[in-house]
């Protein structure tokens, strides 16, 4: 997959929420992870953090919005469900991107809405858990980044084998450097391949 991303709560309280999407995130490869103006405890986070997720993600804690620093051309993507908000299945991913999340039974701040780039939203007819919300982000950046095989007409799965690695095999990103951004050629796999 191209790029990176890092996602991240504002003003959360719930500690086993955050250590659930720092899991998620572990498992999604993410690039970072971050809370803002929020109250966690990596002790009482870690019981939902099974995979020790900020010992393998770098974790940065900032007290407020002010405080944030992120990467250059790093794009803040908010995660809202409002009127306005563009719906995720239309939504095409940054390739370096900030995914931010409000607290529970609450939302954004309007200071971390203005600092977003985008403001996206899950077609769902009212709010999920955050983690929840989080990980159906974080799955739709994974499945629409990432080189998968197109779903086949019929219900299954494909037919014909890949020729290119897929995510989650150690090729996977040596191979699809060369083609980011263009649509994959019709490459069989050779010898040295295997």
């Amino acid at each position: 997959m191209r790029g990176y991303f890092g996602i991240g709560v504002e003003g959360i309280s719930k500690a086993m929420n955050v250590g659930s999407i720092f899991r998620t995130a572990h498992a999604f490869g993410a690039g970072f992870v971050f809370t803002v103006a929020a109250t966690y405890s990596e002790t009482e986070g870690g019981r939902a953090d099974t995979s020790g997720a900020t010992d393998h993600v770098p974790f940065y804690n900032f007290p407020d919005i002010a405080s944030m620093v992120l990467p250059d051309t790093c794009a803040i993507v908010g995660v809202e469900l409002t009127e306005d908000s563009i719906e995720l299945p239309s939504f095409r991913h940054p390739a370096r991107a900030a995914y931010v999340l409000g607290p529970e039974r609450g939302s954004l701040s309007a200071e971390m809405s203005d600092k977003c780039e985008f403001i996206i939203k899950i077609p769902t007819s009212f709010c999920v858990n955050v983690s929840i919300a989080a990980a159906i982000v974080m799955y739709d950046r994974v499945q629409s980044m990432g080189r998968f095989q197109r779903r086949p007409e019929r219900p299954g799965g494909p037919t014909e084998p890949l020729a290119e690695p897929v995510f989650g095999d150690p090729k996977f990103r040596a191979r699809a450097e060369p083609y980011l951004d263009t649509p994959p050629p019709d490459v069989h796999p050779t010898e040295d391949d295997d």
